[in-house]
C-alpha cells in the first residue's frame, strides 16, 4: 500500500522575504512577499501586481466602493534579494554548521536568515 505525504512543496522565498520581479507588467520592482499560496505556487507582493476590487455595500461593511488590493505573482517570476549585498540571486539548500538544510546565495555563498 502506499503513503499519502502531507508535505507542502519547499519553494525558494519565503514570507517576510524581499524579492525582485522578473517578467510582467511590474518588472524590476522590488517589495517583500506578505503571503504565499503553496497550493497555487504564488506569492502575494507589497505594492506589486495591484488590482481593483469592486465591493458591494453589507451591513458588516456599509463602504462600499473600488479597492485596490495586491494580487498574486508566480512564484517563478520572483528572485530573492540577498539581505547581505542587496542584489538579486538565486538561491539553493546545503547543511549548516548544526546538520539542518538552511537556504543560502549563490551569489555570496552565505546562508540567508
Amino acid at each position: 500500500m502506499e503513503r499519502k505525504s502531507n508535505k507542502q512543496q519547499k519553494l525558494h522565498i519565503r514570507k517576510g522575504d524581499t524579492v525582485k520581479v522578473l517578467s510582467g507588467d511590474d518588472k524590476n520592482k522590488t517589495g517583500k512577499v506578505l503571503e504565499i499560496l503553496t497550493s497555487k505556487n504564488r506569492a502575494v507582493v507589497e505594492g506589486v501586481n495591484i488590482v481593483t476590487k469592486h465591493q458591494k455595500p453589507s451591513a458588516g461593511k456599509p463602504e462600499g466602493g473600488i479597492k485596490k488590493i495586491e494580487a498574486g505573482v508566480h512564484i517563478s517570476n520572483l528572485m530573492l534579494i540577498d539581505p547581505a549585498s542587496g542584489k538579486a540571486t538565486r538561491t539553493g539548500r546545503k547543511l549548516n554548521e548544526k546538520g539542518k538544510l538552511q537556504r543560502y546565495s549563490k551569489k555570496s555563498g552565505e546562508f540567508i536568515k
